[in-house]
């Protein structure tokens, strides 16, 4: 990932074509570190995003939307006071820093003409949005406080002057000459690596553009300027020129490098890099599209990360006690199988209290249950009498006994509670967003596995659940559960009698349905749907899966089971690599 300098004057370039002159309508501050700006400008309306998030900081414009919080934060309120109505006079990169200035004009509740500043700082966890009085320089504030206890360096208050960061060892690489690169080697540490040494003596360049000017210059990155000779630092600059010729004439074609197997997304950058050799690349008509795309992907993946860490680490708990409770259920289950002895025990003493002396810690007593008459050998309680010690038997012959009849009855329901849990942290595992980890959540409420505080008494309108949809080679409608809901709802009110049920074998997985309609599914399909139903499961990464299917009549819920567990018979079983997913002529049906 790389929101460096470079990109940083893409967007600038960008929004200065659309948006100056416009006039700022709305705003919204969706996230604690985040704000949509809604602006109107030449017959359309633009929706900018500004985040000072400290894992994805970033600036563009966006046609994405979150849900607004009911009360807008202060901060936001103190934009709306200030800069709602405001017309946009200018947006400006500060040098090549990761710093954007929108100059902005309107007017106070006095009718007076006011001139601010909204700055927006992409710094890593230091990132900022700070509102400024342009005339004074003073800061009215901004969406994180920045108080001496945080940082000595640099306050961010309202009420003190603002100031730029400034990097002076730095130098600006769009005024780059032969002589001034030369004169930078030569006064940098010559054990220093190339790659360190552009990204660390030029403003706005990041390790990958680092990377990218040594791979055209045809030098290891990791090279030190030390080893490199006179033509090699001819190449370097070359090749930093060419690419600093093109930033300077704004010569941009937004692209994003993903892995074809996963889709992760590999790189993204303001033009094609070369690095990458000949993996293909996506390109986008404007950089805010491309970043909209890859940061939305990001930001949902780091919520759905920090959501499902939490959810993940209860079940986890919840799963290691209740096979803790399973291990000792079968211990006392071994143990109650063996209860007979200490009926025979208190027969035999009850039988010879006359021959058993008091005190004795043992008794040696002939067995008449052995056919052969053996003695036997039993344990006794010298501290009381051996018409104690047999009631004492026999308490717990009977407290045995009542527990093997328990715990024949108990072991299933632990050993359902820890598949019902597996399968719920499968199904988070699985989660692509934050809606499929907001139903998981509605489940395990309902279940009692968590409990959240009603902010109303009136009770949720209950949503319909969306599985993943797919039409198959011989088109055919194939549906996953993506959690148990989706999987009851699939299960037990989506499919019909003669619908295909697939299930993987003996591991936590989704439920499959084929839609017959009523006629004969291909053997293509129902590979297909064998494969959706490996790859949806706790085997994902497998090369190897069993896979049982058959008809949804065959398919039942027990009595009393938690939500989404069946009961099948009359099955098939398939053996199937999910990784051949990718290769099928499947279709995913979108929402």
């Amino acid at each position: 990932m790389s929101y460096d300098g470079i990109t940083t004057r893409s967007v600038v370039h960008e929004l200065s074509s659309f948006l100056i002159g416009g006039r700022i309508d709305k705003i919204y501050q969706q996230e604690k570190d985040e704000l949509l700006i809604q602006i109107y400008n030449n017959g359309k309306n633009y929706k900018l995003l500004l985040s000072a998030s400290s894992n994805n900081p970033r600036l563009y414009l966006t046609t994405k939307s979150k849900k607004n919080p009911l009360s807008p934060p202060m901060f936001c309120m103190l934009l709306r006071k200030h800069i709602t109505s405001s017309i946009i006079l200018n947006i400006k990169q500060y040098k090549m820093d990761r710093v954007i200035v929108f100059t902005l004009t309107g007017f106070d509740e006095l009718g007076n003409k006011k001139n601010r500043e909204l700055i927006i700082e992409i710094m890593g966890k230091h990132s900022n949005i700070i509102l400024v009085d342009k005339e004074s320089h003073i800061i009215l504030d901004s969406i994180k406080r920045v108080p001496i206890s945080i940082s000595r360096v640099r306050q961010i208050l309202p009420g003190l002057p603002y100031s730029f960061i400034d990097i002076d060892e730095k130098s600006n690489p769009l005024d780059l000459n032969l002589k001034e690169f030369i004169s930078n080697l030569e006064q940098a540490d010559k054990n220093q690596k190339l790659l360190k040494f552009l990204y660390g003596s030029y403003m706005g360049l990041s390790p990958l553009i680092s990377r990218e000017i040594c791979f055209l210059a045809d030098l290891e990155p990791n090279r030190t300027i030390i080893s490199i000779d006179e033509n090699s630092i001819l190449n370097l600059y070359n090749s930093f020129n060419t690419i600093m010729t093109r930033v300077n004439n704004n010569e941009y074609e937004p692209m994003y490098i993903s892995n074809k197997d996963t889709e992760e997304i590999i790189a993204f950058y303001s033009f094609p890099l070369k690095q990458y050799g000949n993996i293909p690349f996506t390109k986008l008509s404007s950089i805010s599209e491309l970043l909209d795309y890859v940061y939305s992907r990001k930001d949902s993946f780091d919520r759905v990360t920090q959501k499902s860490a939490h959810f993940r680490k209860t079940l986890v708990n919840r799963l290691e006690r209740a096979q803790k409770k399973l291990a000792n259920q079968k211990d006392d289950l071994l143990e109650s199988k063996d209860r007979e002895k200490y009926k025979i025990y208190a027969d035999l003493l009850q039988s010879n209290l006359h021959k058993i002396p008091k005190g004795v810690s043992e008794v040696l007593l002939e067995n008449y249950y052995d056919e052969n008459l053996k003695k036997l050998l039993i344990p006794l309680d010298n501290r009381i009498s051996p018409a104690g010690n047999a009631q004492n038997y026999y308490k717990k012959y009977a407290k045995l006994k009542t527990a093997n009849r328990l715990l024949l009855k108990q072991i299933p329901e632990t050993q359902l509670e820890i598949d019902y849990i597996e399968h719920v942290i499968m199904s988070i595992e699985n989660s692509a967003s934050v809606e499929d980890l907001e139903e998981i959540k509605e489940e395990l409420v309902a279940s009692g596995y968590i409990t959240v505080k009603s902010k109303s008494r009136k009770k949720p309108k209950e949503k319909t659940p969306k599985p993943l949809q797919f039409i198959s080679s011989n088109n055919l409608n194939i549906y996953v559960g993506k959690n148990s809901k989706q999987n009851e709802f699939l299960t037990m009110k989506i499919a019909k009698k003669e619908d295909l049920w697939f299930h993987t074998k003996g591991m936590p997985g989704s439920h499959v349905i084929v839609k017959t309609e009523d006629k004969e599914v291909p053997e293509q399909t129902i590979m297909e749907a064998a494969i959706l139903a490996a790859y949806y499961s706790s085997g994902r990464n497998s090369s190897s899966v069993e896979v049982d299917y058959t008809e949804k009549k065959y398919v039942r819920k027990p009595k009393n089971a938690k939500m989404g567990m069946v009961i099948y018979k009359n099955q098939k079983t398939l053996m199937v690599n999910p990784q051949l997913l990718k290769s099928q002529k499947i279709t995913k049906v979108e929402d």
